[in-house]
């Protein structure tokens, strides 16, 4: 399958249904509902690469997995 063909699936193939109550628009990700600007999980973990976070940019989403 190309990648337009996959662009509502989720990582596992499954059909990727928006959580409204998860904002994304980073494309890459496998769990992100193309049309909606949405994550497809149901939860996601948010954690931080630093030891002392001061600012968004040093938080991640653990949860991300690169799209196909």
């Amino acid at each position: 399958m190309n990648e337009y063909t996959n662009r509502d699936r989720t990582y596992e193939g499954q059909p990727c249904t928006p959580n409204s109550s998860i904002n994304c628009t980073v494309t890459s990700c496998a769990y992100h509902c193309q049309d909606a600007q949405r994550c497809g999980l149901n939860s996601i973990q948010v954690g931080t690469h630093e030891t002392n976070p001061t600012q968004d940019q040093c938080t991640d989403c653990q949860s991300f997995k690169k799209r196909w």
